[in-house]
């Protein structure tokens, strides 16, 4: 569960269920108020904010007509597609590719989300998620010395950032291309700890820091032309 500001900028709201999450979290994203998702669906505010809020069970009408509100599906509503990799939407009638610059690339990476770095394991090339942290000029992830992660110590790495929108069929992808090493200074340690904005998903032990230092950021856009842009991008 996920804390968020009510609309009136008051109290603090927790959503109580995964489809209250799911469906704030998309409103969100497409940069609707809540009194625009519910005039969409043909409801009140007010039992959208239940739906936000509590733990509702709506029936399949309403769902129907708030994933179409929300330019998503049921499926996506309700979590039935998390276990799915993104991308099953339909590629859309005309999509527009656009290279992205440094800064639109930084803007994309902010300040912390999830990644995958490339690294070689036993001769083998191999691919692992990690938390990362922005740092400066620094991308830095948290593993145990023994992980897979951590081989990317001491050599040239990528890693890699994307988001996808299947609703809308694009999303975008930012590549970092650096040479990584363990960070052995206490103090570094110390103040990336400070930053980072949240622990390792994988769990505890995960404390040696591997900080990139990148030579190249590079990025790609797939845009659709009419679909309309959220308020913010996230990784």
């Amino acid at each position: 569960m996920t804390s968020r500001e009510s609309d009136s900028g008051s109290e603090p709201v927790r959503c109580r269920s995964d489809l209250g999450r799911r469906v704030s979290l998309r409103r969100e994203q497409l940069g609707l108020t809540r009194e625009e998702v519910a005039a969409r669906a043909a409801a009140s505010s007010g039992f959208l904010q239940y739906v936000e809020e509590s733990a509702a069970e709506p029936g399949i009408g309403f769902m129907l007509r708030l994933a179409s509100a929300l330019d998503t599906t049921v499926a996506e509503l309700v979590g039935g597609t998390t276990e799915l990799p993104a991308g099953f939407g339909k590629a859309a009638a005309h999509p527009e590719f656009l290279v992205l610059s440094a800064a639109e690339c930084r803007e994309r990476l902010s300040t912390h989300g999830v990644g995958r770095v490339a690294v070689t394991v036993d001769d083998t090339p191999a691919v692992f998620p990690v938390n990362y942290t922005v740092a400066g000029e620094l991308i830095a992830y948290r593993t145990a010395p023994e992980a897979g992660p951590a081989a990317a110590a001491g050599h040239e790495v990528a890693l890699e950032v994307d988001h996808i929108d299947d609703a809308f069929s694009q999303g975008w992808s930012v590549l970092v291309v650096g040479r990584a090493r363990v960070v052995t200074d206490s103090y570094e340690s110390r103040r990336l700890e400070e930053q980072a904005h949240t622990a390792p998903w994988a769990g505890d032990g995960r404390h040696e820091w591997i900080a990139i230092h990148p030579t190249q950021i590079t990025g790609r856009r797939i845009r659709v032309m009419g679909a309309r842009a959220p308020s913010r991008e996230t990784s």
